[in-house]
């Protein structure tokens, strides 16, 4: 979400056996809103999606990310497409 310019900044903080992640949201400097205006949840532990690289699905026709865990790691979906992979569809983002 760094890359696609999405959120500020992040860091990782060991603070313990696991650690945390710290993520600073980017705003827009003149009015104040968020770049993210929905993350929206698709896969749940009791129903999992998973999809083909032929029917991925398209956020706000195109405008917005969707974020898959493939088998070559965790990715956007014009990332999967263009590797022609498919995935478990985590969320989207827009």
């Amino acid at each position: 979400m760094f890359e696609k310019g999405y959120i500020l900044s992040y860091k990782f903080v060991e603070d313990g056996p696991q650690g945390t992640i710290k993520v600073a949201l980017k705003y827009d400097p003149v009015n104040h809103v968020n770049a993210i205006r929905c993350l929206k949840r698709v896969s749940t532990p009791g129903l999992r999606q998973y999809v083909g690289y032929r029917e991925m699905p398209r956020v706000l026709n195109g405008l917005g990310i969707a974020i898959l865990s493939t088998s070559k790691g965790v990715m956007t979906n014009k990332e999967a497409l263009g590797l022609k992979l498919g995935g478990e569809v985590i969320c989207y983002v827009y």
